[in-house]
């Protein structure tokens, strides 16, 4: 397939030369730079950071990702206490917090995601937090930590739809991951929630319109829709360029359902500009 013009986006490294600086110096990761995410040189030239916690290796076979797969390394129970540093010195008032999914830890990891908030709201409590959860095993006092952390949004992505699961997501569960998004809205009505997918794997519409309307059963308060580009020759092959006259139609369904914010593009990742969802809440305090 030719890659259309509206998929033509230059990365300039430039921009994000001192940030990565403060990371390297730090010995912390991004999904930005793990997951290969085009948005890299945007969202870091805004100050707009999502830090990648517990490692950078997954023990999922997600075949869509570009983050390292394998046996990962033991938690380094020093890293919330540098991640409170680069967000000191970064002046960040923003921070996004994501991790690969940890299922050889008896606690998927859920305590370093507590800890690594609680250092970073220790700096000032204003400070505002997003977690990009993976989905602990569905294991609901995990779930129960996360809700009560601290964090003002949690997302949890879908990525695809049910019928993709098995090709996409090996490991994951669709319902699974619906469920968690449903019990932390159930176990903390203050939080934000949000989810993700990406177009382009080979679903069709009547299946996309399907999980809006399930999220929304969840409710799930913001939405991000992008198109799938594999990041290397061996991942999840590209069915279809999605045009963004369909990205249009799909942001317009989501909020007549009732989502709180949707972002909805060819070049829409899950924590794209994602301090913009919040500012938009007007009666978020």
């Amino acid at each position: 397939m030719i890659k259309p013009a509206w998929l033509n986006k230059r990365v300039k490294l430039s921009a994000c030369h001192n940030l990565k600086n403060t990371l390297r110096r730090y010995r912390l990761h991004t999904v930005c730079e793990e997951a290969l995410c085009p948005n890299i040189s945007e969202c870091f030239s805004c100050g707009v950071v999502t830090f990648i916690i517990l490692g950078d290796i997954c023990t999922r076979g997600c075949n869509f990702c570009g983050i390292k797969k394998g046996e990962p390394f033991k938690p380094d129970f020093d890293e919330p206490g540098r991640v409170k540093r680069a967000v000191k010195e970064l002046g960040l008032s923003y921070v996004v917090i994501t991790s690969p999914t940890r299922d050889d830890l008896f606690d998927c990891g859920a305590e370093i995601f507590c800890r690594t908030i609680k250092a970073i709201k220790s700096l000032n409590s204003k400070i505002t937090i997003e977690l990009l959860i993976p989905d602990f095993l569905g294991k609901a006092e995990l779930i129960k930590r996360i809700a009560y952390c601290g964090a003002q949004v949690v997302s949890h992505n879908l990525e695809t739809t049910p019928s993709l699961y098995l090709q996409i997501r090996k490991g994951a569960s669709y319902q699974r991951s619906l469920g968690i998004l449903k019990l932390l809205k159930g176990m903390n009505k203050q939080i934000f929630t949000k989810s993700g997918l990406m177009l382009g794997l080979g679903e069709n519409d009547n299946e996309v319109i399907g999980v809006l309307r399930d999220l929304r059963k969840t409710e799930c308060d913001f939405l991000t829709l992008g198109q799938y580009l594999p990041p290397s020759l061996t991942s999840y092959p590209l069915k279809e360029y999605v045009e963004p006259a369909k990205f249009t139609y799909f942001r317009k369904y989501a909020l007549a359902l009732g989502f709180k914010d949707v972002k909805s593009a060819p070049y829409v990742r899950s924590s794209y500009l994602a301090h913009t969802f919040i500012n938009n809440q007007k009666h978020f305090t």
